[in-house]
């Protein structure tokens, strides 16, 4: 990917509603975001896209390396003033997910990256999504995998999410949208996080996650593991898809 067109533009707030580039202990996570981008932005070559949840706008500045044209929406009008400042090849739209704001077939690719989960009527979004799209378009969308977010529990960990999925009940979501699911992959832990995890007592995403719930300083050996994440320290495949961390799918329009 190419680098990134910048304009000036004040940093957006770590809220926990979104990954944020730049900051040290949000590495991680950022890293674990980015990688899905790195491999599905190609699948947006020459094309009209919309990114439907733009979130801080990296991931759209990033797809128009690639695309013709892409269209960003989100609810938050913080981030759209701060997509519109900081990254002006992306056309910024106010508006709610549930009722998007353009017409009938009018564009190639929605993405939708780590933001179903938190909406509350996730069903009529995936409607808009196929009303949006050409035939033959695709969206492109990454969520938690509930199976590994939220083990063993009914309601969500994060306090910004509605409802988890299982690979199961996404692929169920969209084909009652009317989209036809090409294919089911999942973001794994490649070598080096794995020997992080052991490290870390077992899981290198609960050490991180206890400490900022502790609300504590992070130790220099935690702080200087996570700023050296890397995206190829993450692995996208289909086999083993209820023990990935992100469920990764690709669904076509008729």
């Amino acid at each position: 990917m190419g680098e990134a067109h910048v304009g000036t533009a004040e940093q957006l707030p770590l809220t926990g509603e979104r990954t944020v580039p730049g900051i040290a202990e949000e590495n991680y996570w950022f890293r674990r975001h980015e990688v899905v981008y790195r491999a599905l932005s190609p699948r947006c070559t020459g094309s009209d896209v919309l990114e439907a949840g733009a979130g801080e706008g990296y991931g759209a500045d990033m797809i128009a390396d690639v695309a013709r044209r892409v269209i960003g929406l989100d609810y938050d009008i913080s981030a759209v003033e701060h997509i519109r400042a900081r990254y002006p090849r992306v056309e910024m739209l106010h508006g709610n997910l549930a009722e998007l704001p353009l017409p009938d077939a009018s564009v190639d690719v929605v993405v939708n990256f780590q933001v179903i989960e938190h909406l509350w009527d996730q069903l009529q979004f995936l409607r808009e999504c196929t009303r949006v799209l050409r035939p033959g378009g695709e969206l492109l969308i990454t969520t938690p995998n509930r199976i590994t977010f939220s083990p063993g529990r009914d309601t969500p960990l994060n306090p910004f999410h509605t409802r988890e999925l299982n690979a199961a009940e996404l692929t169920e979501l969209l084909e009652q949208a009317g989209l036809t699911v090409e294919k089911m992959a999942g973001v794994h832990h490649g070598s080096r996080l794995r020997a992080l995890d052991a490290k870390h007592g077992g899981s290198f995403i609960d050490a991180q996650i206890e400490r900022a719930l502790a609300g504590e300083p992070w130790p220099e050996e935690l702080t200087s593991d996570v700023a050296g994440i890397a995206v190829d320290d993450f692995e996208l495949r289909e086999p083993d898809i209820d023990a990935s961390l992100d469920l990764v799918a690709i669904a076509v329009k008729p």
